[in-house]
This record gives C-alpha cells, structure tokens and sequence, in this order.
C-alpha cells in the first residue's frame, strides 16, 4: 500500500498515479481488486448515490458512514476521505472535532478539503502537525459552486490563473501531500504541477498532472445520465445492468426461473 512519502516518490519519478471515486464496499473491491493507487471517497456521494441535488447536503455522518464502508472493501489501499460542507468553515475547534472524527472512524489514510482560504491553511496546517495527511482541492471545487456561479472551468484568464498557482504554493507550504485539480485549463495545470513539489491530481486538468482521478460510477457507466466533458467511460453498466433485470422479469413471468437447480 502506498504512503504519503511514496506519493511524492512517485512524482519525482515521473510515474503516474491513479485515484478513483469510490462509495461502498463493492466498488471499492473492485478498484482494489483492479490495483488502483488511491482511493477517494467524496463528498460527490452526495449526488452519485443519494440522490441530492449537490455536495452541499452531505453531512460529516454520510462520510463516515461510506469511508467506513470502502475501508472494508478495499483493506489494502490508500485511502482518502472528503470533509463535506461546512464541517471545517466553523470555529478552528469544532472543525478538528469534524476531522478527527471522520480520520478515527473510518480508518482512512488522509482527508481532503477544498479551498485555500486564509482560514483553511490554518486548518490545514494544524491537520499536518496533528498528525493527519490532508489533501487539497483548488479549480473547480464543488462546495463552493454557488459561489462560483455553477459548474464552470476555472482560471481561464490571467487574476485566476495567477490567484490558483498561488494557491497552489500555499497548500503544498502548508503541508499537503498532495493537490487535486478540478476543471482548469490544462496549461494552467502543467505550470502548477511544475511549480510544486507535492504530487498533483487532475480531474478535467488535463494529462500533464501527476495523475488522475475520475468517479467509479463514470468509468463504468454506472446510474449516471450525463457525463461531463472530461470523463471517458471504459465499461457500460447502465445497458448491462437493465438488460440483466430484464431477462429476470422475463424469466420470472414465463416461469423459467427458478429451475431445479436453484431450488433446494
């Protein structure tokens, strides 16, 4: 299993990593099964499996509730577990409370969170000395999306652009083992990736990051209706999945199922 120091190992080898979205127990078997480097349990949960409307719903229950679920499924791979909205945007002590509580209970290697406010390198910076490896998050980062003004590739002009790569020295300074990249131009990418020594992971950045990072339910097709641009899909469970309950109907109806060979 990887660690934090064989993260940045692996930038500076030039090998790149790979980090899958997962949310329970079979699709985290099966990313482990897979070899994957590094798993992410996100907030994205919210959406993908829930049924909510965005991250902003999840709550800090919902993520200890699945990180716990994917540390059973995948025993032997690094783990990383979101910090959902609003859990580290109240007072420095109760945003600890959150952390700690989401690292104690689901046995994970490392939590993310998004942002680089002034607020949130602190916290970041006491995350690190307590001991807990954070992740950061800068471009696109959906908890903030009704600030942004919805879904959109960010640092497309040169204040962004300048503003993210500045970010992006302030995590790794701070401590970050690592930085995803959400939806920015992949030039923009390659500079940040260069300028830091902390491994970077793209999501819609482009194929200069240090690795890559999409959501299980995208890669295999899976209860999803719209892909966004930067997804490619390499499986289709969607199809697979309905035309395998259809033939169950079928079969329960004709009276084909179940043989003797299912009976006791």
């Amino acid at each position: 299993m990887l660690s934090s120091l064989d993260l940045k190992k692996m930038k500076q080898n030039g090998q790149k990593i790979t980090m899958v979205t997962a949310y329970d127990y079979p699709s985290s078997k099966h990313a482990e099964e897979a070899a994957i480097d590094m798993i992410l349990v996100g907030d994205s949960l919210g959406m993908v499996v829930l049924g909510y409307q965005s991250t902003v719903e999840v709550k800090p229950e919902d993520m200890i509730h699945h990180g716990k679920a994917v540390k059973r499924g995948a025993p032997n791979t690094f783990i990383v577990v979101d910090m959902p909205f609003m859990s580290y945007h109240v007072s420095l002590e109760e945003s600890l409370r959150n952390a700690r509580a989401i690292f104690q209970e689901t046995n994970a290697h490392s939590i993310k969170v998004e942002g680089a406010t002034e607020e949130t390198l602190h916290f970041m910076k006491r995350l690190t000395e307590a001991g807990i490896p954070v992740i950061s998050h800068l471009g696109l980062t959906p908890q903030s999306v009704n600030v942004l003004g919805g879904f959109k590739v960010q640092g497309k002009d040169k204040n962004t652009a300048e503003k993210l790569l500045e970010d992006a020295k302030k995590v790794a300074n701070q401590g970050a083992i690592a930085l995803v990249l959400e939806c920015i131009p992949k030039e923009l990418a390659q500079m940040i990736t260069e300028s830091i020594d902390i491994p970077t992971i793209g999501i819609g950045a482009g194929i200069h990051c240090d690795g890559q990072v999409l959501v299980y339910h995208d890669i295999v097709n899976y209860g999803v209706d719209r892909l966004p641009k930067f997804v490619k899909t390499y499986g289709d469970f969607n199809t697979q999945g309905t035309e395998a309950i259809k033939t169950y109907i079928s079969e329960v109806k004709q009276g084909i199922f179940p043989t003797d060979d299912h009976s006791f």
